[in-house]
């Protein structure tokens, strides 16, 4: 490949950087991971440059190459039956990392919340924790979770609706509700 090529690639996946990494962070739930599906993503695009030279909307088909990529890697890891178990880890520090406001009483009401969250999100199942956090956290349209995973606009919907109800069931039951 040019030096032509590799600026043509940096100026159409770069503004993606972010939210791809976010969503391979989502997808995966382990930064050595992410990072892992992260950069197969951007092998497999780079190789495929005179398709995305010619995509409108290169952010959702990138998405969805990763997509793919996370499920192929997935069904070759449930054929090796290998199974390691670790604790997930969030880019940086991770929700204690954030940065907080001179008001430690409020920072640790927050913090012990996100846990919350964090725990309850956990007892979503995969396919609904996923479009939950595509949609509400990532902010990816109804139409272009659509595309990331190969399903109906409509399922999505009612997917979300129901994850949505799953999550304050949850929530409601631990006090975080009342």
């Amino acid at each position: 490949m040019t030096a032509s090529n590799n600026i043509t690639f940096e100026k159409l996946v770069r503004p993606h950087f972010d939210r791809l990494y976010r969503l391979a962070w989502r997808l995966t739930g382990q930064k050595a991971e992410a990072e892992d599906l992260f950069q197969e993503l951007l092998v497999k695009a780079y190789g495929k440059l005179d398709d995305l030279v010619k995509i409108d909307e290169p952010g959702s088909w990138l998405s969805r190459i990763m997509y793919n990529l996370f499920i192929d890697e997935r069904r070759r890891f449930a054929r090796r039956r290998m199974h390691t178990v670790e604790e997930g880890e969030m880019p940086g520090d991770g929700i204690a990392g954030l940065p907080g406001t001179d008001n430690p009483v409020w920072d640790h009401e927050r913090l012990e919340r996100m846990k919350r969250l964090d725990t309850a999100l956990a007892r979503l199942s995969e396919e609904h924790r996923l479009i939950v956090m595509l949609h509400d956290t990532e902010g990816y349209k109804l139409t272009e979770i659509q595309e990331l995973i190969g399903i109906p606009v409509g399922t999505v919907k009612s997917r979300l609706h129901r994850a949505r109800s799953r999550l304050r069931e949850i929530l409601t039951e631990d006090g975080t509700f009342s």
